[in-house]
């Protein structure tokens, strides 16, 4: 049976509606039961409402649990009423209940929050897609507020935001890729709702990541609330904002595939998982242990087909939802490292180029108001018709925060107060490349 969903009024994404019975879980009831069993033996809980909290279900489907398990005799009432909790009755496991816990911690360990079934998630991605979003191009210019970027490449940036399919940012290094794939994240806004754990064939997939995800404002019930809030929607997810996860150098094949736990006998949902309604930056492509294209071979059937496909221990193979904006990141011509089917699945490609003089001149001046580097005209002119000329006059947009930063360590390691001058100038110059030459061994 399905719950019908209602959308939320902060954030236009529709929540994921709170159970309101066992029948509506989706779920083997022996898994529940479990469940509430471990969860119950391992955090020494006895009070309906305190389960509730921990395993994330309302208060009335989770007494039905009690109950159910209690017509089995793995339950029984303590007949004392906690005045501390308003006059509840409390709940232990009885012998045989002790006995069912262990055997199912033997067979898995996971206990805690009652997971998702992955086609009820399956559900919730739809409802949260990131190809539903709307950017435009006042909500990116804001985001990208820390960053010089010229009209041109907002007019190609737009767009492929708002099309939340796949993105190939390339070109010269040091030009802000991993500054503008961050400005895409903050573009986005809104908040989403990621599932603690996902349940398959019987099988827990944690999800809900603290590290990759951050969660909104918490909210929890008071028991003694005529109106609970935890109804407003279903807590077995965590409302977040949408996900980030950047990978760069160290990304490998098998960090793309579901990790086994084999002491606790559960699974924790890959890196492109997490993200779901968020974003995958893959930076420095290129750099990784495995070649580009198979990489990219690896995700050529998600951005084709919106779904991907994982494996379990046992070997069986099952279908994801994949609702993820990618973004590769490359210091690498794409005719380099890619072929042409390849290139052809990725939706957009983007060249990000260095600043022309004029916009170099916008950051150094930026980058110099904030890091309190009084600007100085003969160092400039200095910069511009002495050095630069010495490197053909190719800018890039790192420059301006490494030569303004270097100025700053001289001048503290010289006692003098911050300033640039045209010496200055040639001593940070000095650092910011190497010269060539051949160094006997």
């Amino acid at each position: 049976m399905n719950v019908q969903a209602h959308p939320t009024e902060a954030t236009g994404v529709t929540k994921p509606p709170a159970p309101k019975s066992l029948s509506q879980m989706r779920l083997p009831q022996v898994m529940m039961r479990d469940i509430l069993l471990k969860t119950m033996f391992r955090m020494n809980l006895d009070l309906v409402t305190d389960l509730a909290r921990v395993i994330c279900l309302p208060i009335p489907v989770t007494q039905e649990l009690v109950d159910l398990a209690r017509g089995q005799n793995l339950l029984e009432a303590t007949g004392t009423l906690n005045a501390n909790s308003g006059n509840e009755m409390g709940y232990q496991l009885t012998d045989l209940g002790k006995a069912r816990a262990m055997d199912a911690l033997a067979q898995s360990e996971y206990f805690g929050p009652m997971p998702v079934p992955l086609e009820v998630y399956a559900e919730q991605v739809k409802r949260q897609s990131i190809r539903d979003i709307t950017i435009n191009r006042d909500q990116l210019t804001a985001a990208m507020g820390h960053l010089i970027i010229p009209d041109e490449l907002l007019d190609h940036l737009g767009p492929a935001v708002g099309a939340g399919r796949s993105i190939l940012m390339y070109g010269p290094p040091g030009n802000g890729k991993s500054s503008i794939s961050n400005g895409i994240r903050d573009a986005l806004g809104d908040k989403i709702y990621v599932p603690r754990a996902i349940e398959y064939s019987g099988q827990v997939i944690t999800v809900y990541d603290p590290i990759v995800h951050s969660a909104a404002e918490e909210m929890l019930d008071d028991p003694n609330a005529l109106r609970r809030t935890s109804d407003r929607f279903d807590t077995r997810y965590v409302k977040c904002e949408r996900p980030t996860v950047i990978t760069g150098g160290e990304l490998s094949l098998s960090m793309l595939d579901l990790v086994y736990n084999p002491t606790a006998r559960t699974y924790q949902a890959p890196l492109q998982l997490k993200a779901t309604g968020g974003i995958f930056i893959v930076d420095d492509l290129g750099r990784q242990e495995e070649p580009p294209q198979a990489l990219v071979n690896r995700w050529i059937v998600p951005l084709e087909e919106n779904k991907d496909i994982l494996a379990l221990q046992s070997g069986e193979k099952f279908e994801v939802p994949f609702d993820t904006l990618v973004i590769f990141s490359t210091n690498f011509h794409p005719n380099e490292i890619f072929d042409k089917a390849a290139l052809r699945r990725i939706f957009f490609k983007i060249k990000i180029d260095g600043p022309n003089q004029e916009d170099f001149l916008k950051i150094f001046a930026m980058v110099a108001r904030k890091r309190k580097m009084p600007l100085d005209e003969k160092a400039l002119v200095h910069l511009l018709k002495v050095k630069y000329p010495e490197i053909d006059n190719v800018y890039a947009n790192y420059q301006p925060i490494f030569l303004i930063d270097q100025m700053r360590s001289i001048c503290e390691f010289e006692g003098i107060p911050y300033q640039m001058s045209p010496e200055l100038i040639d001593r940070a110059w000095a650092n910011m490349f190497v010269r060539e030459e051949h160094i006997e061994h």
